[in-house]
């Protein structure tokens, strides 16, 4: 039983290790833009929207679904590079494992 008590032990000193990530996560933050930078989003580790800036020279009342694109494009990176983030930070704690009936730690946040 000493083996399982060691494991156990391990999988406490995780736990503790993924909620300091999580907890470094959020403060971290990540840039994305769409359309050659004329639309930029700044985003956290929580997946929450920072900011967004929008380039004067994309805003045409002609032409509002172009604007609407970039702007989901943008957003839609800045979650893509926000995951990747996560589930790299948390891949250096359990070193890639995959083990059985463990939960998807990425999307934790």
């Amino acid at each position: 039983m000493k083996g399982l008590g060691g494991i156990f032990s391990q999988i406490q000193k995780m736990q503790e290790k993924m909620k300091e990530v999580q907890k470094d996560l959020e403060s971290k933050e990540i840039e994305a833009s769409s359309g050659g930078d004329m639309v930029t989003v700044r985003m956290n580790g929580k997946k929450e929207i920072v900011s967004l800036k929008i380039n004067k020279e994309v805003v045409d009342p002609d032409d509002v679904e172009m604007l609407e694109d970039l702007i989901v494009a943008a957003v839609s990176e800045a979650q893509r590079k926000v995951q990747e983030m996560i589930t790299q930070e948390f891949s250096q704690i359990t070193g890639g494992l995959n083990i059985p009936g463990m939960p998807d730690l990425s999307n934790l946040m």
